[in-house]
């Protein structure tokens, strides 16, 4: 009888023995062993491998070892009838499932339509060479090294001792210290211990508070554009739902509010806009909802961003009268796999909260708490996020750059204090949905908005591009090819009317250039003034204060006007064809196509 075939991966980052293991293991559990057959011997087997004999023989004496399989004198290895004892033959129903099955299930379904399609992100982003989303992280983010003697730590036998025995519903109490005194004291929340729980993500926090505070009698409003995710989970517990305006201060605060029982708010960066919550519009907040005796729930998902930029002390930190339930994550860097996050509440809530949560999953993994808390207690954790502040606003300083260098006459990204996604907004008539599609086909992922908004009232023309999810030096290289691909669209870029014959050349282009001030904006709407002198150099001055300055060089070399600067545009030499009409100058590439332009003027007439 013909042996089962055993394939190996030359690209696994397993050993080859731990393969053949993990191989003749799968084989024995399909039912491809049965009771009374022989194994293939260690050289049959390494000879169909193409492996050593002795790896073989290595992978066979630690099943020996482990009791999976038996050796019978002069006979040969056999799996043990006790690893095959309750395994089931499964039958392969041929074409899957009846459909009318499948849909008996789908009828009984009592949570509601399910997720909206739109709002899942691409799973193999990590494929792409431009991945522009934010909140996922590439790989290179994650501290290995860290992490792993934490895990060391967590895996001794004192340890073990702790967390490998049954504790009821209760938290890892040494991971509950480290948050209560290194993480909450940065946001300002002081906090015992019976006032946190622990829970599986951020996200597990939001559902356990939906399914405490809300019912189909409940009012609760959510921010518009707001967190998908907690759009629906209002939804499946049948409240009435208030979506509830965002501005350049936060979530606003008036008369919509009055009759609601909860809100939902993101406000050190509201997601996805980024705005942080101005002091003025928490207080607002807080007075409303002591007024109309209202909770608030903060979510308080970006935590790296915390430490870029100014900082602003957490909603729960300015209650006075215990109405802010708080809830976080251990740092989305960590997140895919550890999948740890807290609220924090008045003891009362978390006693409630702790009781649905045994009901689901009694508590997360107490190893994973184990590990957290000593990555915490090691000063790993501060590290981690002080690393990923810098590298987030040297990526988010680069995606701004690239933008103004490439796009600034396309779109307009607003100030952004803190957080590492811009809001894009394009054209008017610019169609995101379409313009994403033909950006992921070049390998550019960026994100429409829509799935944001409630209702599908989202601005046809606004985007989002994020940085935790690439490196640095790729930024650029996926902005000009986003450049590319929008200079070819119909319209995106503005229309600077003039005929051929007003491009200026020679002695002429040379007298228009010398002394003569330019007025423009940057892509991110701060006012920049750009004074040529008749020597060839130049000044450039950005901002309200003029606190981004540059110098430079310019020069005519025949119809070509040509500018370097030494920091601003990558120190790189730019060349433009040039056109002046009334009081605006524009600048074209060699393709004929809008690059910048200007409001011209002479530095006598100041």
């Amino acid at each position: 009888m013909s042996q089962p075939l055993i394939f190996l991966d030359a690209d696994s980052d397993l050993s080859l023995q731990d393969q053949v293991r993990r191989k003749l293991v799968e084989a024995a559990c399909a039912g491809a062993f049965p009771p009374g057959r022989r194994l293939p011997s260690s050289r049959a087997l390494a000879v169909q491998l193409g492996v050593a004999r002795n790896t073989v023989m290595l992978a066979y004496q630690k099943l020996l070892d482990e009791g999976l399989f038996v050796s019978r004198e002069r006979s040969g290895i056999y799996v043990d009838q006790d690893m095959v004892r309750g395994l089931t033959a499964v039958e392969t129903v041929a074409g899957g499932r009846d459909p009318v099955l499948a849909s008996r299930w789908r009828g009984r379904f009592k949570t509601g339509e399910g997720d909206d399609p739109a709002s899942r992100r691409t799973p193999n982003w990590p494929q792409y060479p431009y991945p522009f989303i934010d909140g996922v992280f590439d790989a290179s983010l994650f501290p290995v090294a860290e992490w792993r003697e934490a895990s060391r730590q967590a895996l001794t036998v004192t340890d073990i001792s702790q967390w490998a025995t049954d504790s009821g519903d209760a938290d890892d109490p040494m991971l509950i210290e480290e948050i209560r005194t290194k993480v909450l004291p940065r946001r300002g929340i002081q906090a015992r211990p019976d006032e946190i729980l622990i829970t599986v993500g951020a996200q597990q926090a939001l559902a356990l508070i939906c399914q405490m505070l809300i019912d189909r009698s409940s009012t609760v409003a959510v921010e518009d554009p707001g967190y998908p995710d907690m759009r629906r989970l209002v939804a499946d517990r049948g409240a009435r739902t208030v979506f509830q305006p965002v501005d350049d201060d936060g979530v606003v605060v008036d008369r919509r509010l009055d009759d609601c029982d909860l809100i939902y708010v993101t406000p050190s960066h509201q997601f996805p806009t980024g705005v942080m919550m101005t002091q003025a519009r928490r207080e607002a907040l807080l007075k409303k909802a002591a007024a109309r005796d209202m909770l608030i729930i903060e979510d308080d998902f970006a935590c790296e961003t915390n430490y870029l930029d100014e900082t602003c002390p957490a909603l729960h930190s300015l209650d006075r009268d215990g109405r802010v339930i708080y809830v976080a994550g251990l740092s989305k860097v960590l997140g895919p796999g550890l999948r740890l996050g807290f609220m924090v509440a008045p003891a009362e809530v978390i006693a409630e909260a702790r009781r649905l949560r045994r009901l689901a999953v009694r508590h997360p993994p107490l190893n994973n708490q184990r590990t957290a808390a000593h990555f915490l207690a090691m000063g790993h954790y501060d590290a981690t996020m002080m690393r990923l502040g810098r590298l987030f606003r040297e990526r988010r300083t680069a995606l701004r750059d690239a933008l103004n260098h490439y796009l600034q006459q396309s779109v307009a990204i607003g100030a952004l204090r803190g957080g590492a996604a811009y809001w894009v907004r394009g054209p008017d008539h610019l169609d995101v949905e379409s313009l994403a599609a033909e950006a992921e086909r070049r390998g550019v992922l960026i994100e429409p908005v829509g799935p944001y908004y409630a209702g599908g009232a989202a601005p046809p023309n606004i985007f989002r591009m994020g940085v935790t999810s690439l490196p640095l030096n790729r930024i650029r290289e996926g902005v000009a090819v986003l450049a590319d691909l929008m200079r070819d669209l119909p319209g995106a870029v503005p229309v600077f009317p003039h005929t051929p014959e007003a491009r200026l050349a020679g002695p002429a282009l040379q007298a228009a250039m010398s002394g003569a001030v330019l007025l423009c904006k940057t892509v991110y709407g701060h006012p920049c003034t750009i004074e040529l002198l008749p020597d060839g150099q130049m000044t450039g001055r950005a901002g309200y204060a003029s606190e981004d300055c540059d110098t430079g060089r310019w020069w005519v070399e025949g119809d070509v006007w040509r500018r370097q600067w030494n920091q601003w545009s990558y120190g790189e030499t730019s060349s433009f064809q040039t056109v002046i009409v009334d009081d605006r100058i524009g600048w074209f590439d060699a393709e004929g196509r809008l690059v910048d332009s200007a409001v011209i003027r002479r530095a006598d007439a100041a």
